[in-house]
């Protein structure tokens, strides 16, 4: 079983970047796939980008050319590179498997992304 800590996020004005990490401790992690989750204010949680344990990669398309997902499998590490800002990316940003395993989440770190 994975245990996910999630940092990173923070205030940033439309147009700017942020990099958030996830910190894994568990021998799996080289084994699953990762996702990163984002719920908006008023919305349920939902997926915006996923990596394989081979490195594949698929996002959704609100972030498509903005976002890369990365990971760093000797560290137990896996990234959220966001480029371009806009307001409606603000939303608190959880990692975990994909598709999920477990009902567990941790508390994630919220972006803001203001006007």
């Amino acid at each position: 079983q994975l245990q996910l800590v999630e940092s990173g996020g923070g205030l940033v004005q439309a147009g700017g970047s942020l990099t958030l990490s996830c910190a894994a401790s568990g021998s799996i992690f080289s084994r699953v796939a990762m996702g990163w989750y984002r719920q908006a204010p008023g919305k349920q949680r939902a997926l915006v980008a996923s990596i394989t344990s081979g490195g594949n990669t698929n996002y959704a398309d609100s972030v498509k050319g903005r976002f890369r997902i990365s990971r760093d499998n000797t560290k137990n590490l896996v990234y959220l590179q966001m480029n371009s800002l806009k307001p409606e990316d603000t939303g608190v940003y959880y990692c975990n498997r994909w598709p999920i395993q477990s009902p567990g989440w941790g508390q994630g770190t919220q972006v803001t992304v203001s006007s």
